[in-house]
């Protein structure tokens, strides 16, 4: 097997919570050392590339912005190239400095919009706020409703908590509208990152917690999927009828899996 690039997942598989996974600085220095092009992939829609960055030092994990694919950095490209009207923005105030090339418009007072932006707002979610989401997404024309991915939770220090594509969901079944992803598990954000990377699908593995947004999604791209032990995995993971390409305890072990190919 001819391997020659690495996608990373984050959180789950180089830290968990606050806590760095034991052995992921190590692994990204052997990638860094060895000249393997990578990428982190996140979901994460709570925090900007400068604050990940700084997050990732703070664990010893040394890379530039440039290193991170986020979801808000695929959507603002999507929306330049097909959207000519403001964009409504339901993401954290971490976020928003990702959007600033786009007009942004005041969803609280908007009456239309050409595109309307979903993330990860967590607990800042209310009835009045998904609510207002629905009724600009019910004018016409419809606006663009893009989902920065479409996680269903994620591990949180305090537990599983609801992520982006629960309330994508909703909103696409109270107004009968598909949403267009820049997130995983979409094709699109997959196909950016083997851009970014320079390799084919074929040459490259996807390290994830995630069975379906990291495994079976990289996989329908013709990505090999690694499945780690740590974060959201869970045992009943391996009998949904997804078959990672290998299953490793931890991200620790990926220089020794990578060795041996």
């Amino acid at each position: 097997m001819d391997k020659a690039g690495i996608l990373f997942d984050m959180d789950g598989v180089l830290y968990e919570g606050d806590n760095p996974v034991t052995g992921a600085p190590e692994v990204i220095r052997f990638v860094q050392q060895h000249n393997i092009p990578f990428l982190f992939l996140t979901n994460t829609t709570s925090r900007s590339r400068t604050i990940l960055v700084e997050k990732l030092a703070g664990f010893d994990i040394h890379v530039s912005e440039s290193k991170i694919l986020t979801p808000p950095i695929a959507a603002c490209h999507w929306l330049q190239e097909n959207n000519k009207g403001p964009v409504a923005l339901f993401v954290p105030p971490a976020t928003r400095s990702e959007f600033n090339k786009l007009n942004i418009i005041d969803w609280q007072t908007a009456e239309t919009v050409g595109a309307i932006v979903l993330g990860d707002l967590g607990e800042a979610w209310n009835f009045d706020t998904l609510n207002r989401a629905f009724r600009l997404l019910m004018h016409q024309p419809h606006p663009f409703l893009v989902a920065l991915g479409l996680t269903r939770y994620w591990q949180a220090t305090d537990g599983l908590r609801l992520d982006t594509g629960p309330f994508v969901k909703a909103l696409e079944y109270a107004s009968g509208q598909e949403a267009v992803v820049l997130g995983k598990p979409a094709r699109l954000f997959f196909t950016a990152a083997l851009q970014l990377l320079g390799r084919p699908a074929r040459q490259v593995v996807m390290i994830g917690d995630d069975i379906r947004s990291d495994i079976d999604a990289a996989q329908q791209c013709g990505i090999d999927g690694l499945l780690v032990r740590t974060g959201k995995f869970r045992s009943q993971d391996v009998e949904l009828g997804i078959t990672p390409h290998a299953v490793l305890d931890s991200v620790a072990d990926l220089p020794t899996w990578w060795q041996a190919q």
